[in-house]
């Protein structure tokens, strides 16, 4: 369990950085399982790997567009073949009128084990409210 563990720290903690620091979409789809389901907030479920393709491309075309995320809790099956996490995330872009937005949420991943390697299967998030 310890190792199935420090491995999805690992793949999450690269997928972070991939997203947060590479505008190479399939390094960053690459840790998607081919079925996944992505669900933004405010948006429809978007499912499959070619349609969360189309959902990178466009996010990466958004001005000043940036990701990051920590996992702050992964909770492993018995068996090490299923998992989910826990974090917070920052997305960032630039509004209409080039003035920088942060928006931070919570999220939640569901993770598979398939072919001996980690892929989420499930990607959820949402925004923290706003400040008052």
């Amino acid at each position: 369990m310890d190792r199935a563990r420090a491995e999805l720290e690992r793949v999450d903690a690269a997928w972070s950085a991939a997203a947060s620091t590479s505008r190479d979409v399939e390094q960053i789809v690459s840790f998607w399982a081919d079925d996944a389901i992505v669900i933004p907030p405010g948006q429809a479920p978007i499912i499959g790997k070619n349609a969360i393709r189309n959902y990178v491309t466009a996010s990466l075309k958004i001005p000043g567009f940036t990701i990051q995320w920590k996992t702050t809790q992964f909770t492993i099956a018995r068996d090490c073949d299923l998992a989910y996490g826990v974090g917070t995330n920052q997305v960032s872009f630039n509004d209409e009128n080039g003035n920088r937005i942060k928006l931070r949420g919570k999220a939640v991943t569901v993770w598979r084990m398939e072919n001996d390697a980690w892929k989420c299967v499930v990607d959820i998030w949402n925004d923290d409210p706003a400040p008052k």
